[in-house]
């Protein structure tokens, strides 16, 4: 099985998942041209709960198993490594099985109560299966992960969105006739199989390399695994405490948005559409640079671990750095392209431009959520996963205390709503870097920071000039794309005119180190 370096590993994630960004929008827009904004409201509020469920079924065990395999095969310890695997799967095995059974039985009772919304029953329930399926697909990519073998992973992602695009329009089409609930439903449907697929070519992809058979002396392994066990919960526990604290923010968040909306005036129906806007169009948006950050952010846990199990405390600083710069440098790209051509963006993706206002309040402050993957990742790579739990909570604590008290002022309404958020990922981020500064006496270079902060001010003027001069109207679409690339281009000069990329960074790129000399 072929090991990467952390660069080319992380490189292949964020390829994969630029693929599947771009493909995730692509099916996003089928869906709310076929559903609207309402069906697409509907099908947000449901996902929260999911989210919820998987967090709890998968109970943290692939930040753990990712950061344990690495660990033991920089021992070499093959037997280790397959009882990190077997239990790993025993364990996710029960806890699917309950909390997909407590997530039907619960799907009445939250529909109608919680989110006052009854037509939300249809897609909570469609969507039930796929817990069991990404609870055990988790466990195979972590066990890749620590092996620091990236492929699997990133083709996956692109497998389950590609099965996702080729049927969420047939599924939300047939069932569309019947209300847009059920349209809604046929969306989820379309996510049960596309994870389905991922599983299905994760388990080819392990069972293709034959390095351990998991059903040779499995219960003899899955007793012998009680010490097994008490250290993937040592990892996993806290690790879930900071993910289930963000689950339980991000399940209850379409429900005070909605009543705190309500407070504001605001009839169901109307709450509906605007948390679909904001939820399922804008924010979507906003979460584009995710996918380097989420790369980053897969590949920092083994790489900080192993470095941290061999006490090589430079490079632990030194991987970290990378990260935060090409965090820093995604995330200002993003803040000026989001800023400034949110309006034709959305108005050629989903025909909204209405909802430009959301991204543009809401771009300047994602900056800092664009720095929060890495830094999170390496709290739990340093064993400081209880901190980052502790982190997590003061910031979901005061973002949900902030949307109940913005968005029910109706000069507010949802916009209230979308500032709570920000203010919720401005904490955690700080909180996270102020724990990593205590820790290890991590430090950021301040001239890398006003160097990226300028390039992000230049570009967002030359992003202004393009605006003018070659877009006539938000529907533009060849001039928007040429406005786009023009400034990125514009960035990326500035981005190697101060320095902040140089030619050390472009010979470690597969493709263009061989041309760079």
């Amino acid at each position: 099985m072929s090991k990467q370096t952390f660069l080319r590993g992380t490189l292949l994630l964020i390829f994969a998942g630029l693929i599947t960004k771009i493909l995730g929008f692509i099916n996003r827009i089928v869906m709310y041209r076929v559903m609207g904004d309402e069906g697409v409201g509907l099908y947000m509020m449901a996902v929260p709960t999911l989210i919820l469920t998987i967090t709890l079924t998968r109970l943290g065990l692939p930040v753990a198993i990712s950061k344990m395999v690495a660990e033991a095969d920089a021992e070499g310890d093959r037997q280790k490594i397959k009882r990190i695997l077997i239990v790993s799967l025993s364990v996710t095995a029960v806890l699917s099985i309950v909390f997909t059974t407590i997530m039907v039985l619960a799907a009445p009772v939250l529909s109608k109560v919680f989110f006052t919304d009854e037509r939300t029953f249809y897609p909570l329930i469609a969507i039930a299966p796929v817990v069991s399926i990404v609870a055990m697909s988790s466990v195979l990519r972590g066990y890749f992960q620590g092996l620091q073998n990236m492929r699997p992973s990133a083709y996956s992602q692109v497998i389950e969105q590609i099965v996702r695009i080729c049927l969420v329009a047939i599924l939300t089409g047939a069932f569309l006739p019947y209300g847009v609930e059920f349209a809604a439903a046929g969306a989820m449907i379309s996510v049960v199989l596309g994870e389905l697929a991922s599983l299905l070519y994760m388990f080819s992809m392990f069972k293709m390399k034959k390095r351990i058979k998991i059903r040779n002396n499995f219960f003899s392994y899955l007793k012998g695994g009680r010490k097994t066990f008490k250290d993937l919960m040592a990892i996993s526990l806290p690790t879930t405490g900071s993910q289930l604290i963000g689950s339980l923010s991000y399940f209850f968040e379409p429900i005070i948005v909605v009543r705190s909306l309500a407070i504001a005036g605001l009839a169901t129906t109307i709450a509906t559409r605007q948390y679909g806007n904001l939820a399922g169009l804008a924010i979507p948006l906003l979460f584009l640079p995710t996918f380097i950050t989420f790369s980053l952010q897969v590949s920092l846990v083994p790489a900080i671990s192993e470095a941290y199990a061999q006490k090589q405390y430079k490079q632990i600083q030194h991987r970290l750095s990378q990260a935060i710069r090409l965090s820093m440098v995604a995330g200002g790209l993003s803040v000026v392209i989001m800023y400034i051509f949110a309006k034709p963006l959305l108005e050629i993706m989903y025909d909204a431009p209405h909802v430009a206002i959301y991204v543009q309040v809401m771009a300047p402050f994602f900056f800092f959520f664009y720095f929060q993957g890495p830094l999170a990742a390496a709290l739990q790579a340093l064993d400081l996963a209880k901190a980052a739990m502790i982190n997590s909570f003061i910031g979901a604590a005061v973002k949900l205390a902030a949307i109940f008290f913005l968005a029910s002022r109706p000069e507010l309404g949802i916009m209230g709503a979308a500032l709570g958020i920000v203010i919720g990922i401005l904490l955690v981020t700080l909180l996270h870097f102020a724990t990593l500064v205590k820790a290890i006496g991590f430090s950021i270079v301040v001239s890398d920071v006003l160097k990226g902060v300028a390039s992000i001010i230049l570009a967002s003027y030359a992003g202004h000039l393009f605006y003018k001069v070659l877009i006539d109207a938000p529907s533009d679409i060849p001039g928007s794309i040429f406005a786009i690339i023009s400034t990125t281009i514009v960035y990326a000069l500035l981005l190697l005119l101060l320095g902040l990329i140089n030619r050390n960074d472009l010979r470690r790129l597969p493709i263009i180190g061989k041309y760079v000399h």
